[in-house]
């Protein structure tokens, strides 16, 4: 049978498992395989915080059960057959758990999203799992948003990447745009197409005379 515990929502751990301890000798947030007692009198702040702090325990255990499962690959041929069994999870949800973790080493997982942010990029080459949970992480997207961006970033009738294009606004005296448009006209080039080939050029090796 389990237990009763109590969770210390000031706790600093960041693992979300200190101050699991026995509640006959610290009093506070009870929590037991099938309730969460609070406090009649909690600060919406903590209320808050203690959220955050289940909702992380909730989603790194996602992390905890796919691990497990990738250590026992090579040891236990059985080991679905116990997973399910423990876990009270079906053999989908755990195929995929042990998928994602084998799709992400623990230093590319990204502590600020949640484990359904990686699920988002899992079936992307490396790179581009780095690249787009970096943009979620900078911009602090959803999980929704993510698939999103991602989605919107595909021709969805060839499924190419698009790449995303930006807007570039250049302010320009008359006689520098005079100078520059006799340039274009020397390369035999649009002056947009010059000005976009003397910025690749400058990234590359500098600027193109």
């Amino acid at each position: 049978m389990v237990g009763d515990f109590v969770i210390s929502h000031n706790s600093t751990d960041n693992t979300g498992l200190a101050g699991w301890t026995n509640p006959t000798t610290h009093p506070g947030i009870v929590v037991g395989a099938d309730r969460l007692r609070l406090p009649e009198q909690l600060p919406l702040d903590e209320w808050i915080g203690i959220g955050h702090r289940l909702t992380e325990i909730f989603d790194a255990s996602a992390w905890w059960i796919g691990d497990w499962l990738v250590y026992g690959q090579s040891k236990y041929p059985d080991r679905y057959r116990y997973a399910i069994a423990q876990t009270r999870l079906d053999y989908q949800t755990l195929r995929n758990y042990a998928w994602i973790a084998r799709k992400f080493d623990p230093d590319r997982r990204r502590r600020s999203l949640s484990f359904q942010h990686h699920v988002e990029v899992a079936a992307l080459p490396a790179a581009d799992q780095d690249h787009w949970l970096r943009l979620a992480e900078k911009f602090e997207w959803s999980r929704n948003d993510l698939r999103k961006q991602v989605k919107d970033s595909y021709d969805p009738g060839e499924r190419k990447r698009v790449t995303p294009s930006v807007s570039l606004r250049i302010e320009l005296s008359g006689e520098r745009m005079s100078q520059w448009k006799r340039a274009a006209a020397r390369s035999r080039r649009s002056l947009e197409e010059w000005i976009l080939v003397n910025l690749d050029a400058i990234v590359e090796c500098g600027p193109e005379r």
